[in-house]
């Protein structure tokens, strides 16, 4: 039995890897924020944590749909629910990175690179999560659709995903809003789309433009891992 398990942690070592690490990533957040609430007995930056918990959730899903997935019978029936409900929360994980502005509230109390390290912490772990996901799902429709459908759905994720940090921190809809009031959501995107701010384009071309940057690079350098295998095998 043991050696069973042995082999199976030897075959996924680098994904038990990544999910541990990002266990790690999640402990030492929170273990921040509460530091930062003992020494300064200020809650402010206390929703990070549950924007933590937010991030978590696609993750979750990208995971269990990616296991789902080599079942063949459950890619067209289990899987895109799976895919609906990870993409209607997956822009929680780079939306940690918005909550950078709130450092441009004086704090007194606590030194401005403890938030600092605080915030990167935080929007690193996030986005590492978003990535993370963004890759399981692309694996998901490479086996199944090929390589060019599935870089077709990274790009249209990034666009929708960043329009969805847009929505979530100036508009100011939550994820689960388009389970609780689809019609509401609908209304109040379809007010912001007739008369959007050259604002909101400048903000969603921005941050399209930086996650695919991120996810290009860390997808560039995770294959060199990959290459090195191949040539050893």
């Amino acid at each position: 039995m043991l050696k069973k398990l042995e082999g199976i942690f030897t075959r996924h070592k680098y994904k038990a890897g990544t999910f541990l690490l990002l266990n790690a990533a999640s402990a030492v957040c929170i273990t921040m924020v509460i530091a930062r609430i003992l020494y300064s007995d200020s809650y402010r930056y206390l929703g990070l944590v549950w924007n933590l918990f937010l991030a978590w959730i696609p993750f979750m899903l990208a995971y269990f749909a990616y296991m789902l997935s080599w079942r063949r019978i459950l890619i067209y029936l289990v899987i895109p629910a799976f895919a609906f409900l990870w993409l209607i929360f997956f822009p929680n994980a780079p939306y940690i990175l918005t909550d950078f502005q709130h450092l441009s509230q004086e704090s007194n109390v606590v030194p401005l690179w403890y938030d600092v390290i605080l915030l990167v912490w935080f929007s690193w772990t996030g986005m590492l999560m978003g990535v993370v996901s963004l890759y399981l799902m692309q694996e998901i429709i490479k086996r199944n659709f090929g390589r060019l459908m599935a870089w077709a759905f990274v790009l249209i994720v990034a666009g929708l995903t960043n329009v969805g940090v847009y929505i979530g921190r100036f508009v100011r809809l939550n994820s689960w809003d388009i389970l609780q009031d689809p019609a509401g959501v609908a209304n109040d995107i379809w007010s912001w789309l007739s008369d959007p701010s050259w604002r909101s384009v400048g903000f969603i071309a921005l941050y399209t433009l930086f996650f695919m940057f991120v996810y290009l690079t860390l997808y560039a350098f995770g294959h060199i891992l990959q290459e090195q295998v191949e040539k050893v095998q």
